[in-house]
């Protein structure tokens, strides 16, 4: 089945799909917390980066640019600044804005995210929340139709700010009838009657509560409410998203099925989503079945909660996982275009990534020892190891005695170990300048002076440790123990 999805998923075009609803801008302070404020019992954040984004509407158009697909976005903003630097970069994302309104009226909606390290410690969110003037809804409706009509599928985001009014759904659900094309909704607020029309409408578990007046506690009576809220709205399907537990499809005359979400480390469930309602559009305008769809979105989603603040995925990171987990290929093991990204994840965790390389053969306690001591030195650990002509220009044709994949999968299997990248050069000198470790171990009788790519590493303000010494532990003299028994 996960082959299936992934030759799917690679064989998807690139659809054009329509994003109407609430824009927002989405900004962000990272920095760290070092100490408490003498004013309160409250941190202080030292702000190190600032970051703006396209929140609401525009992160899912902004999720589908990443999926491969052609976006625009159709809503409101206001007359004043942050307006101009959203649509800016809703621009610079690749997005469509030519069926952005202005209304003077309301000010664009600003949502702010204090971050320390991985933490998110604070929103403030700066908006008006009256529904669009009636020359603004006029406008946004005349464009609606045009976009629509060249679009493959329409996504409704709605983030209840007021740009969704019913006569822009009547407008937008009305074109769609007309030209034939499906509706997805991410719905909000409590009365959904103002999306009857739509193809299929997939709200999160206390969404589905507030609109059906009904309990959701397990999995029979989110049965019941959602077989109501279809019937309701005469859809085709109604997807309920369940967090950690996963997806649950619902269809008349169908029996439910429920897609369970894999373990993972969450760092923030911002912005999971749109990520999520954007695959499954992404997979719908590509002719994919609701079933395989609904299986795509959920492994989307799951990606997003371990990203920290509202983040995207692309289609080779959905395929990356759906291979991880059904063990298609060691989850650590990865090549430099692989985990440059997910290093990025970590650093923007704000959290210290440590490097250390050997060609690793016969894996023994002195390696075991030298690996924790590595990984205790950050909070990552990549581990490089030579491959195998790397292997046999170091130590003779007779080495490496086991193959480089098995090296890296034994390496993979370890605790201590999060990465597991395989280089040809002599030498980690050309990896360590792409990978920009924030710490080089290396075991051995070294100075830190003397371990190769030191003086690259210290170059860009990392440390250099070295591990203790196993003394008479060596790969080469278990060969030597092995060769001389077998011998006798």
């Amino acid at each position: 089945m996960i082959n299936r999805l992934t030759e799917l998923l690679r064989g998807f075009g690139r659809p054009r799909i329509l994003v109407a609803g609430d824009l927002l801008l989405d900004r962000y302070l990272w920095g760290k917390v070092e100490r408490i404020s003498p004013e309160g019992p409250i941190p202080i954040l030292h702000v190190q980066r600032e970051e703006e984004r396209p929140g609401g509407a525009a992160n899912v158009a902004k999720n589908l640019v990443a999926l491969g697909a052609d976006a625009a976005c159709a809503g409101s903003v206001g007359d004043d600044p942050a307006a101009r630097t959203l649509v800016e970069v809703m621009k610079a994302d690749g997005i469509d804005t030519g069926a952005v309104v202005t209304d003077g009226a309301k000010p664009t909606p600003i949502k702010t995210r204090c971050i320390g390290g991985a933490q998110q410690m604070l929103r403030v969110d700066r908006e008006k929340t009256s529904p669009l003037s009636k020359e603004a809804e006029r406008e946004l409706a005349r464009k609606l139709e045009k976009q629509v009509a060249k679009s493959d599928l329409v996504i409704l985001s709605d983030y209840n700010k007021g740009a969704l009014t019913p006569g822009v759904l009547a407008a937008v659900i009305g074109a769609a009838k007309k030209h034939g094309k499906p509706v997805i909704v991410g719905p909000k607020g409590t009365n959904f009657s103002k999306y009857r029309g739509a193809t299929a409408v997939a709200p999160n578990l206390k969404e589905l509560a507030i609109a059906t007046g009904m309990p959701v506690g397990t999995d029979g009576e989110i049965a019941l409410a959602a077989v109501s809220l279809l019937k309701d709205l005469g859809c085709e399907f109604i997807l309920v998203t369940r967090g950690a537990h996963g997806m649950s499809l619902f269809r008349n005359g169908r029996a439910p099925m429920h897609v369970h979400a894999r373990p993972r480390q969450v760092f923030d469930v911002a912005g999971a989503g749109d990520t999520s309602v954007a695959t499954m559009g992404l997979a719908l305008a590509c002719g994919a079945a609701p079933e395989d769809a609904v299986k795509l979105a959920n492994a989307a989603g799951g990606l997003a909660v371990t990203k920290v603040g509202v983040a995207t995925v692309t289609r080779k990171e959905i395929m990356d996982d759906l291979a991880e987990e059904h063990e298609l290929r060691p989850a650590k093991v990865r090549t430099v275009s692989e985990i440059l990204p997910r290093l990025k994840e970590h650093r923007d965790r704000q959290q210290t990534v440590a490097f250390t390389n050997g060609c690793f053969d016969v894996l023994h306690v002195g390696h075991l020892r030298t690996l924790r001591f590595a990984r205790a030195q950050g909070d990552v650990l990549v581990v490089a190891i030579n491959s195998d002509a790397s292997v046999r220009r170091l130590k003779g044709p007779e080495r490496p005695i086991v193959g480089q994949n098995e090296r890296a999968q034994v390496l993979a299997a370890l605790e201590d170990v999060d990465y597991v990248v395989v280089f040809d050069q002599d030498t980690p000198v050309d990896l360590l300048k792409k990978l920009k470790p924030d710490v080089l171990v290396k075991g051995g009788d070294y100075t830190s002076e003397q371990v190769v790519g030191a003086d690259v590493v210290k170059g860009w303000g990392g440390r250099v440790v070295v591990a203790p010494l196993e003394k008479g532990v060596s790969t080469t003299e278990l060969v030597k123990k092995i060769r001389k028994k077998t011998s006798k």
